[in-house]
């Protein structure tokens, strides 16, 4: 597994997809979620559709750089300042992650690419669009919001799913994770529990790291409300959501289809919190489609 080494003293680990003379997608995943939640398949897909997809672990996450110096922030305390709008204190904040992004680019030779992110990593992906806009060819965020917290929460269950801590042992969190997955997943899609299995399996082996999601979680709520400066984006953008989702709901997407100039939102009947195979085609012929309108602009 390669690692690119960023000028802030971070290693972000990374793989690629691809024809390397393709135009470059790079993919952001969600909180706590290391790149194999992009499955295999799905950027084999993505580089089919032609692509030179990269996909990577966030910092705090997977196989990259742990800031366990930076010690692990009261997550309950960081909601209840959040929705409560008092400043949040958190180790690094949204930017910080974008900023990993952009500096990822570099290390690989990207200069300019189509950036799709999920959950966490579509508000990865809007920030990118709000500070780095000459570095976005186009911009796709799935299943994520703008931080304006008046918008509706996640279901009592799926916020029970995001706030109990996993076990710390190997079939103990894989089952909590599967179980998770059945509350916050699709409705229309079926769950394939083998493969879900196997991929948490893989997960944790790859790298078990609770206290960095805490940091996560604290960087989404110091991070606030995006919903001003996406009024001022102009990169070509695509929302996705699920209106089956519990844990980020729809109203969500929707919201972040309406803050961006002239965004194409594409809303999925029976999808949740999760990237169904089922749903791949559709996610991927309208990536495909941002792209072309954008080359055609």
């Amino acid at each position: 597994m390669p690692h690119a080494r960023l000028g802030n003293g971070i290693e972000l680990a990374y793989d690629t997809f691809g024809d390397a003379t393709n135009p470059p997608l790079v993919l952001i995943m969600g909180l706590g979620a290391q790149m194999i939640l992009w499955e295999d398949e799905f950027c084999t897909e993505l580089a089919a559709a032609g692509f030179r997809v990269v996909r990577f672990d966030n910092r705090d996450v997977g196989l990259s750089t742990q800031l366990d110096q930076l010690g692990v922030p009261n997550v309950f305390e960081a909601m209840q300042a959040a929705f409560a709008g008092k400043p949040v204190r958190a180790p690094y904040r949204l930017e910080d992650m974008a900023d990993d992004t952009v500096a990822l680019m570099d290390a690989i030779g990207i200069g300019r690419a189509h950036v799709v992110g999920a959950s966490m990593g579509g508000m990865i992906a809007q920030t990118l669009a709000i500070r780095h806009p000459d570095r976005l060819l186009t911009m796709t965020s799935i299943m994520s919001t703008t931080g304006d917290v008046t918008l509706p929460p996640a279901t009592p269950e799926a916020m029970r799913v995001l706030l109990t801590p996993p076990p710390p042992d190997r079939e103990g969190n894989i089952e909590r994770a599967i179980e998770a997955w059945k509350v916050i997943g699709s409705t229309k899609f079926p769950l394939d529990e083998e493969r879900m299995r196997a991929l948490f399996d893989r997960a944790f082996d790859r790298g078990y790291h609770p206290d960095g999601v805490a940091r996560q979680m604290a960087a989404i709520m110091a991070s606030g409300d995006r919903t001003a400066a996406l009024h001022a984006v102009q990169v070509p953008t695509l929302v996705i959501h699920g209106d089956a989702d519990p844990l980020v709901r729809v109203e969500g997407g929707r919201a972040t289809a309406a803050a961006i100039p002239g965004a194409k939102l594409v809303i999925i009947a029976g999808m949740g919190h999760d990237l169904p195979r089922g749903a791949w085609r559709q996610i991927i012929d309208a990536i495909g489609e941002l792209a072309a309108r954008a080359r055609a602009a």
